[in-house]
């Protein structure tokens, strides 16, 4: 059995400026990424995320960007929680992230979806899968009141 999942929304605005709230680090910073977003998600590039519920960044490969269309990224897995209860993240393990942007509605809207695989077949594999697929729901809400209304969700939500 392979662990894998896909999330998606409907975000009523048009694929490039949904495309450009996930790809430009300012952005992405004003509704995800609530530690911060260093780089700009670009073919070959490593950027960092960090977020308040994790401390430390996190190293994000950009494997492919497809303007308006396509982003695959790689990272560490986490699987389960170390001594001081942060989540225990594997450098060496790393998971595959796939978001597609697809226009709908004659370009007025735009269906997103993240897919993530890769995850060790074990109960802490299936458990981190688990919460990654919650953390990308959050994400698509968060980016979907961030584009549409100028809302920050995440705002005092885990901190």
């Amino acid at each position: 059995m392979e662990l894998k999942f896909e999330v998606s929304t409907r975000i009523g605005r048009p694929v490039h400026d949904v495309f450009e709230a996930v790809a430009d680090p300012a952005r992405l910073s004003a509704y995800f990424t609530t530690g911060g977003a260093v780089g700009r998600l670009e073919t070959g590039a490593t950027v960092q995320w960090e977020f308040a519920e994790f401390p430390g960044a996190f190293p994000v490969e950009v494997v492919e960007v497809v303007q308006d269309e396509r982003i695959v990224l790689r990272w560490a897995a986490s699987e389960g929680a170390s001594e001081d209860g942060e989540p225990a993240v594997d450098a060496d393990y790393l998971t595959t992230v796939t978001m597609t942007f697809q226009p709908l509605d004659d370009g007025a809207r735009t269906l997103v979806r993240i897919a993530e695989e890769g995850w060790r077949q074990t109960p802490a594999g299936l458990k981190a899968s688990y919460g990654n697929c919650m953390g990308w729901s959050q994400m698509l809400s968060a980016l979907k009141a961030s584009v549409e209304y100028g809302v920050n969700l995440r705002t005092g939500a885990y901190r």
